[in-house]
């Protein structure tokens, strides 16, 4: 008897050990960029990010890791607005996970959002409005 519950607690280790949320976590660092608009004021908008979240460029952000995308606008005076999305991917050890974790591990990768990454680096084009001269502050 004691031996099958050994197996058991190894079988279960192992299988928790190829967890990309072990592995790569449920957050990451995220960087946002406007390039020749610096100090613009982003708005990230995503389910998975529990809301919105504002931030002025450039900047970096740790985010909760999650399946949905991130929208995200960007505003400046004598610039037009700006509009681009962050993209959510699978994890490339996600598919690890399947060998060595299974069904449990995708599982709890899919739930904790481990399993999937944003892009590190993210950049919105901001376009100058011609002859706009910002206002005195």
């Amino acid at each position: 008897m004691r031996v099958g519950l050994l197996s058991v607690l190894i079988a279960s280790s192992l299988m928790l050990a190829g967890c990309a949320s072990i592995a790569k976590g449920t957050t990451q660092a995220v960087a946002l960029d406007t390039p020749g608009a610096p100090g613009s004021t982003c708005t990230l908008t995503s389910e998975g990010i529990g809301g919105t979240k504002t931030v002025q460029t450039p900047a970096s952000l740790v985010l909760d890791k999650s399946q949905h995308n991130i929208a995200v606008s960007c505003k400046k005076e004598c610039f037009q607005d700006g509009v681009g999305i962050i993209p959510s991917h699978t994890e490339a050890m996600a598919a690890g996970n399947i060998l060595v974790g299974g069904v449990v591990g995708l599982a709890v990768d899919a739930a904790s959002g481990a399993m999937n990454k944003y892009n590190d680096s993210n950049q919105i084009a901001m376009v100058a409005i011609p002859g706009c001269k910002p206002k005195p502050i």
